[in-house]
């Protein structure tokens, strides 16, 4: 079994490679944490705060925004456009669950989004540990924002796969990919602060809004990074809702878990239905 999933796993990372997919996430990844490392050298002044630290704080904020969409693209046409090529009957030929393929792909599509995350953050940190801005301590937080951002990016890997499974044509399931990136990333966010607004001290605000936040894999991943660098002083929004959650910041790290789990079951019931 393990060695027709790695096959899988595989192929998609020397897909990634010969389109040079790994190459511009890498990059799109370091241009843009450069850019934040650059720009966090005034707060790290006047606020006497390792200038890693605001650099993981302002990535914190900007990989909900760029990690999501990576995985989107890298997933939306995993199944659909197999299907497309069809090569997914030819792949299904061979001996191979459609478990075991999606399972695969999983694999493959997560070594590239973590080679990725790793290069494209790996080198601002190392940059700014050379330059004399890093330190121990700074390298923890960094260590930790790859990580989790690894799993925001399973998350919606898995989210990329269920859309995929559900449409038989890439163009389909790219809409759909971009509608749910919006709808999760940009739209819920802001339907959360309107109804705040509107009720800034009724129930919504006490017992909806705290496990709202929960339920979505892009703002989980920003408060449990925020709560955990402590970063109220740094960054506004998130960070100082995390001080005044009912439940421990970690919970959010579950709900990422639990996430990407019944996105991943849920796209393998689907390809089970598949007619290739």
């Amino acid at each position: 079994m393990f060695s027709r999933i790695l096959t899988v796993a595989g192929q998609e990372i020397r897909i990634g490679i010969r389109n040079r997919w790994i190459l511009l996430a890498a990059m799109i990844l370091a241009v843009f944490s450069l850019a934040l490392a650059l720009l966090g050298s005034a707060p790290a002044g006047t606020l006497g705060v390792d200038r890693l630290t605001i650099t993981v704080a302002s990535l914190a904020s900007l990989s909900v925004y760029l990690v999501p969409l990576i995985a989107l693209l890298l997933a939306f046409d995993a199944i659909c456009g197999e299907i497309e090529r069809g090569t997914l009957l030819m792949t299904l030929s061979c001996p191979i669950s459609r478990v075991e393929f999606l399972i695969g792909k999983a694999v493959g599509h997560t070594l590239v989004l973590s080679f990725a995350l790793v290069v494209g953050y790996g080198l601002t940190a190392g940059l700014l540990v050379a330059a004399g801005f890093g330190s121990l301590s700074g390298l923890a937080d960094f260590a930790r924002l790859i990580a989790t951002s690894i799993l925001l990016g399973v998350c919606f890997l898995a989210t990329g796969y269920v859309l995929s499974s559900l449409t038989r044509q890439s163009r389909t399931a790219a809409a759909a990919s971009v509608a749910v990136w919006l709808m999760l990333v940009v739209l819920y966010d802001l339907a959360l602060l309107g109804a705040l607004v509107a009720n800034p001290s009724g129930v919504f605000a006490s017992d909806v809004f705290p496990y709202a936040i929960l339920l979505n894999p892009a703002d989980a991943f920003r408060l449990f990074n925020l709560a955990a660098l402590g970063a109220s002083d740094l960054v506004g929004g998130m960070a100082g809702v995390a001080d005044t959650l009912p439940f421990d910041p970690l919970l959010a790290l579950g709900s990422l878990a639990a996430f990407a789990g019944l996105a991943m079951a849920g796209s393998a019931l689907l390809i089970k239905r598949i007619a290739p």
